[in-house]
C-alpha cells in the first residue's frame, strides 16, 4: 500500500514540511474495524500544520456521522470513493466520488451513506484538533 509521502524543502532559506496525499491510497485503504465508522486524522501538528487538519472518513453502508456543527471550524470535505448525502440545515444532497463541499462554521450537518457500499471522503478543516470543535445536535 503506497503512503502519504513527507518532503522536506528550503523555501527562501526557511525549511517547511510538505504532506503529498494521495487519493488512491485512501480510496483503497482497508476498513480495520468492518462496519463500523473510520475516521483518522491524517493532518496533524506533529505533520507540521497548525492551523488545519486532516481526516479519512470511511462510512459503511447504513452509518451516518452524528448531525452536528462547528462554532468556529471550516470544513471542506472531499468525496473520495461510493456515494453519500450530505444534509446540511436540513437540505439534502447528493454526495458522488468527485464531489467537494465547504462546510461554513455554524451550519448544521451530517453525512449518510444510504448505499450498499464503503464511503469515502477526505476531510480538511481548520480550528484542529478534530474533537476540539463538534456539537451534536439531538
Amino acid at each position: 500500500m503506497k503512503k502519504s509521502s513527507y518532503k522536506k524543502i528550503n523555501y527562501y532559506a526557511k525549511e517547511m514540511t510538505m504532506k503529498i496525499f494521495s487519493f488512491e491510497t485512501y480510496a483503497n485503504m482497508a476498513n480495520p474495524e468492518p462496519g463500523q465508522i473510520y475516521r483518522p486524522e491524517i493532518l496533524t501538528a506533529a505533520d507540521g500544520a497548525s492551523d488545519m487538519g486532516g481526516m479519512l472518513g470511511l462510512l459503511p453502508p447504513g452509518k451516518q456521522v452524528p448531525y452536528h456543527y462547528h462554532k468556529n471550524r471550516e470544513s471542506v470535505i472531499i468525496a473520495i470513493g461510493g456515494e453519500a448525502v450530505e444534509i446540511v440545515e436540513d437540505q439534502e444532497y447528493p454526495f458522488p466520488t468527485g464531489t467537494i463541499f465547504h462546510i461554513a462554521a455554524g451550519e448544521k450537518h451530517t453525512t449518510v451513506n444510504r448505499s450498499d457500499q464503503d464511503f469515502r471522503y477526505l476531510e480538511f478543516y481548520t480550528c484542529p484538533p478534530l474533537s476540539a470543535d463538534f456539537f451534536e445536535v439531538k
